[in-house]
């Protein structure tokens, strides 16, 4: 007579193949950004670019990793400026051009803090949220890191967009890490 006692070890095979089908919309992972040394926390398999921004007068080479999930798009940005004053001024200029795009947006910058961030430039935070219905909202931190060859490395994290998870942006931005 065949028996019909239960078998634990199917039920946790049935229930790990079922739960290896499923892909989570955030999978977080770390991922080394540029050179510079900073690791990011982003929610997805990140795509890679390179274009020139033009930052004042300048022309610069930024180096960006990003994806999308969730409703949003989750980026990092690296450029390496020779020195202090030059980072401080392509930061600005950076910061300048991404307020001329969010147009009638209601945006609120602030100081943030970034541990091992440089103190010049400071780490600056903006939320911007659109005046147009349907428009993206946006989130960003600008930072710097000296290098000790001199230079200085400085990063743009964004989060455009809405994520499904309210606590997407917190472990995006809470995620970023120096060396």
């Amino acid at each position: 007579m065949p028996s019909f006692a239960p078998r634990p070890w199917l039920a946790l095979t049935a229930a790990a193949a079922f739960l290896a089908a499923c892909s989570p919309t955030f999978n977080w992972r770390e991922v080394q950004i540029a050179d510079a040394g900073l690791v990011a926390l982003l929610p997805c398999k990140p795509d890679r670019a390179n274009r020139a921004l033009p930052l004042g007068a300048e022309s610069v080479q930024v180096d960006m990793a990003g994806c999308e999930t969730g409703g949003a798009t989750f980026a990092i940005a690296h450029a390496s400026a020779d020195g202090p004053v030059q980072a401080e001024a392509w930061l600005h200029a950076w910061r300048a051009a991404t307020r001329s795009q969010l147009g009638e947006a209601k945006v609120t910058e602030a100081p943030a803090t970034l541990q091992r961030a440089t103190a010049t430039p400071p780490p600056v935070r903006l939320e911007a949220e659109p005046a147009q219905q349907g428009a993206a909202p946006v989130q960003v931190l600008w930072f710097a890191q000296s290098q000790k060859n001199g230079t200085v490395a400085l990063y743009q994290a964004t989060v455009l967009g809405k994520p499904s998870s309210s606590e997407a942006p917190k472990t995006f931005f809470e995620g970023l890490r120096l060396p």
